[in-house]
């Protein structure tokens, strides 16, 4: 279940409950506040996967800001993954596109899966690389600790699980794989910007099913 959907939920039958008898709302009406609110979280469930709440923070005004930081995100692993020739299969922006390609995200990029399980260092090196770079593209543009990319660490860190390595030589293996990133991404800040500029403008939102209107 989305927790944005059920915070709200919960918000307004906490609201409902405390200042309905002030207000003089009838019980009824509460009654009614409260099977809308448990309503909309069971629609919620069932038709959009529980992230309706996501759905709706995107679908509003400030929704593209939203979408941006999901496509800077996105963006960084396309222009990495371009620099190591490794091909992108799809880049999905916002949860509307996800949910439609039946992912429970904000945003992917899909790349082949590697040909075996245990990798060689270069391997190694190559995706510590791409999986680290939509972290460091927030970070560059946004200047704090990234919001997405747990997947991305998690992968990662199967990967040099499955290596037969020890944990040092993954840890500073890693560090080096951000560092090189990070300056290839503030080499082509522009590029990574405009790239996220063309995911956006594909971004469909619920409501709309167009991509997001331009920032005024």
């Amino acid at each position: 279940m989305d927790p944005v959907a059920a915070g709200l939920a919960v918000l307004l039958i906490s609201l409902a409950a405390v200042y309905g008898p002030v207000l003089g709302l009838s019980p009824w009406w509460i009654a009614l506040l409260t099977l809308l609110a448990l309503g909309s979280l069971s629609l919620d469930a069932a038709r959009f996967g529980g992230r309706g709440g996501h759905l709706l923070a995107e679908a509003l005004p400030g929704g593209r800001r939203r979408l941006r930081r999901i496509a800077i995100h996105e963006a960084g692993h396309c222009l990495v993954a371009e620099s190591e020739a490794m091909p992108v299969r799809q880049v999905l922006v916002g949860s509307l596109a996800c949910l439609r390609a039946g992912l429970a995200c904000c945003g992917s990029t899909v790349f082949d899966a590697p040909g075996r399980a245990r990798l060689s260092l270069d391997e190694l090196r190559r995706w510590s690389r791409v999986l680290q770079a939509g972290m460091q593209a927030e970070r560059l543009v946004y200047g704090e600790s990234p919001r997405g990319g747990a997947d991305d660490s998690a992968l990662l860190g199967q990967l040099w699980g499955l290596s037969g390595l020890d944990v040092d030589t993954a840890q500073r293996e890693q560090r080096q794989a951000r560092r090189e990133v990070e300056r290839l991404l503030r080499q082509r800040r522009l590029e990574l910007e405009q790239r996220a500029e063309q995911l956006l403008s594909e971004a469909p939102r619920l409501g709309l099913g167009l991509p997001a209107s331009p920032l005024p």
